[in-house]
């Protein structure tokens, strides 16, 4: 009567008595070692876009490493990595990051290393940048700069100065 279930078991026959050591080395080897050297490998996950939405407005700097998304007002400056201006946003500082897509408006400098201009982007400021798209549609004032880094604030005429020898 009990042999019929272990006819039904898939592994070794009932006879051998080496199973249940081999399946606790197996079990505790697993979870000691490999978990602990996965963790530090998987990559993280990006965080979301900070968006400030179309009743925020704000009056002071901005600065973050991750991605925002700006749909309100802002009075004065923003640095990030990836940053968005909304169709009905607007920005009077400067603003500086890896890529900028200008939907809105912006008073004042933009600094980045792609910089876009959409049909709806309305720009009043200089542009400072190492590559640079603008759409047709897009109103734009003032100069454009090509630098190959943008991000810095030397004006890129004249070179950084060196350090003074002691």
């Amino acid at each position: 009567m009990f042999s019929k279930s272990k006819i039904n078991e898939p592994g070794p026959s009932a006879g051998d008595t080496k199973t249940p050591s081999t399946d606790a080395a197996k079990s505790a080897t697993p979870s000691s070692a490999p978990s602990t050297e996965f963790k530090p490998s998987a990559p993280k996950a990006k965080p979301p876009a900070s968006i400030l939405s179309t009743d925020l407005h704000i009056k002071g700097n901005l600065k973050t490493s991750g991605d925002i998304n700006i749909e309100g007002q802002v009075d004065g400056d923003i640095r990030a990595h990836l940053l968005t201006i909304g169709e009905g946003a607007t920005v009077k500082g400067e603003c500086i990051a890896d890529d900028v897509v200008v939907n809105g408006r912006i008073i004042g400098t933009v600094r980045g290393l792609k910089v876009r201009l959409t049909s709806s982007a309305r720009v009043e400021g200089d542009i400072i940048h190492k590559t640079i798209a603008i759409e047709s549609g897009a109103h734009f004032e003032g100069s454009v700069q090509r630098q190959d880094d943008p991000l810095n604030k030397t004006d890129g005429k004249t070179p950084a100065k060196p350090a003074d020898k002691a």
